[in-house]
């Protein structure tokens, strides 16, 4: 009695459970979600469990996501694979607190129904996948949006640790106004 049921957390205004669960949606679940689902799990695993799916999955991660997911240290347990946004509907899918799109294509799509009281915030990034028939072009538009990802991720952890957000509305909309 007395004691607290929420989570020890280096983030102590934080007062719901930590980690959230957060689902980062794309089209084809092979460049921008799969990069920002291993940026939240590596720079801000602390906060947020991280998932990624697509409407409809490419079945392959993009050669050059994986060179940018390359720089951060995985988890061990991480298997990084393209995968369905369906995989996430059926009755074993965890409970999201969290529903962020990550392109626009994805965001005017009907989503299903997930699992949990979510929030739904979107982040707007350029497709780097086939911006250019240059290689080298291709490989800094790859550069450029992960370190966007990985700039907005880290803000987002800063302003988390330095606001009172003691729940998931109050997270979410920390998350839009980074939009």
């Amino acid at each position: 009695e007395g004691q607290s049921s929420q989570p020890k957390s280096s983030h102590p205004k934080i007062a719901v459970e930590l980690p959230l669960r957060i689902l980062v949606l794309c089209t084809g679940n092979s460049a921008r979600s799969i990069m920002a689902e291993a940026i939240f799990n590596t720079l801000a695993a602390d906060l947020f469990q991280a998932y990624s799916a697509g409407s409809h999955p490419t079945g392959k991660v993009h050669p050059m996501a994986l060179e940018q997911i390359g720089q951060l240290a995985l988890p061990e347990n991480m298997i990084v694979r393209s995968k369905s946004w369906q995989e996430f509907t059926n009755r074993n899918a965890p409970e999201f607190d969290l529903v962020l799109t990550v392109c626009d294509n994805a965001a005017a799509e009907t989503c299903p129904t997930f699992a949990g009281q979510y929030e739904y915030v979107h982040w707007s990034f350029p497709d780097p996948a086939g911006s250019s028939n240059n290689v080298e072009e291709e490989r800094a538009a790859f550069t450029r949006c992960f370190n966007n990802i990985k700039a907005r991720v880290e803000t987002l952890v800063a302003n988390l640790s330095t606001n009172s957000c003691n729940n998931r509305a109050t997270i979410a909309n920390v998350m839009r106004e980074l939009s």
